[in-house]
């Protein structure tokens, strides 16, 4: 199953694709950087701040992610349970991309659109490649 993200809202993204991988399908995620998170800009900015200041110490963690593909996994582990042996296994069966990689530019993408940007009453929205440039990512 091959999902493109742009344009595609984080969370409920995570939750179908959590539910696919648990049901046992392959899932390749293309675009991830051009996912959005909704709520103001500044606020969840902020928030995303705060969770890597968190941290008691940076040797020992807990660790937080600044590349998009490893914030969108970290988002796809809560939705998961990856202490269980099937939650580990799901886990493995998504597989998430910046960008598309070559091998898949022929690949038929699933068009979701229930889960596009696009049926926000309000705009107010960030990237998610916004956010990590933010936290630090210099992709």
């Amino acid at each position: 199953m091959f999902i493109d993200a742009e344009g595609k809202v984080l969370g409920r993204l995570c939750s179908y694709i959590a539910k696919n991988a648990l049901l046992g399908n392959e899932v390749i995620v293309c675009n991830i950087e051009k996912c959005v998170i909704s709520g103001d800009r500044r606020h969840v900015i902020e928030t995303y701040l705060q969770r890597r200041r968190r941290g008691k110490s940076p040797r020992w963690g807990p660790k937080y992610p600044k590349r998009p593909d490893l914030v969108f996994r970290r988002a796809l582990r809560g939705m998961l349970p990856y202490k269980k042996e099937k939650g580990k296994k799901a886990l493995r069966r998504i597989k998430v991309f910046i960008g598309v990689p070559e091998e898949f530019k022929d690949a038929n993408f699933i068009k979701l659109e229930e889960f596009d940007k696009s049926k926000f009453k309000i705009p107010k929205f960030v990237t998610l490649e916004e956010v990590c440039r933010e936290l630090g990512w210099k992709g």
